[in-house]
């Protein structure tokens, strides 16, 4: 069975973060191997507590799961802080997988989980080894200074994203108005737009985690980035259709 990995914070309510992950690579029929970067005490509603995982420790369950598996693509989630970035940028150098980087900086409940020096990491160490970035609208505008109010805004900040870091982009667009739900995909030569028709429903946690997670596992079956792209975008789409109910939350 082919692998992918997770490196992200732990969600202690599992609608996002690795417990989120994990679940997605089941689903999509890849082993879950995982890194804990951060500790939360959370649930969909909000977020009481975070205490970041030491990066020694982080670099000690990479090594453990590079020894013990063939991992064939890898994402980030939530890295907190500045050391644990710089971690595992230093430890994909030289690596030749897939490696998605979504740049998790505020939780859907207003928390911030990326902080102000981690973002700089982010920006300088880790997104120009990156195979592709997921931001969302606040995300992109926070990378590259732009306001972002339409489609060809969207399109302009992927471009900007891909000329000063290197690496494909989706752009995600759910957060901007409309009766469609609209995502950028740039890999420095193409602009592909994947739109679907906007879902009415209420706001869900780990909307971010499953799609990356989904495009990682679909990478981790030897697929290429626009098809583990068109494969993810179906697959959350429906998902978000077709939420669950978990006691007195909703969840993908």
């Amino acid at each position: 069975m082919n692998v992918a990995l997770s490196i992200a914070g732990s969600d202690s309510g599992a609608g996002a973060g690795l417990q989120a992950d994990l679940r997605v690579f089941q689903a999509a029929g890849v082993h879950g191997a995982s890194v804990v970067t951060a500790i939360t005490a959370q649930n969909p509603n909000n977020v009481r507590s975070i205490d970041p995982v030491k990066a020694k420790l982080v670099q000690q369950q990479l090594e453990s799961v590079f020894e013990g598996f063939k991992v064939k693509a890898a994402k980030t989630g939530m890295l907190l802080t500045a050391s644990n970035v710089g971690m595992v940028a230093e430890w994909f150098v030289g690596k030749k997988i897939p490696l998605i980087v979504d740049p998790v900086m505020v939780s859907t409940s207003g928390t911030v989980l990326l902080k102000t020096n981690a973002i700089r990491s982010l920006q300088k160490r880790l997104l120009p080894l990156a195979s592709l970035v997921t931001p969302n609208i606040s995300e992109a505008e926070r990378l590259t200074g732009f306001k972002i109010r339409e489609e060809s805004d969207q399109q302009a900040a992927a471009r900007a994203i891909y000329e000063v870091y290197g690496c494909a982009v989706l752009l995600k667009g759910g957060h901007l108005k409309g009766m469609r739900a609209a995502d950028t995909f740039f890999d420095g030569k193409e602009v592909t737009v994947l739109s679907v028709k906007r879902v009415k429903a209420k706001q869900l946690p780990g909307t971010g985690c499953y799609y990356s997670a989904r495009i990682t596992a679909e990478l981790a079956k030897d697929k290429n980035l626009l098809r583990a792209i068109r494969a993810a975008k179906k697959s959350i789409t429906a998902a978000i259709n077709r939420p669950r109910s978990v006691g007195r939350q909703s969840i993908l």
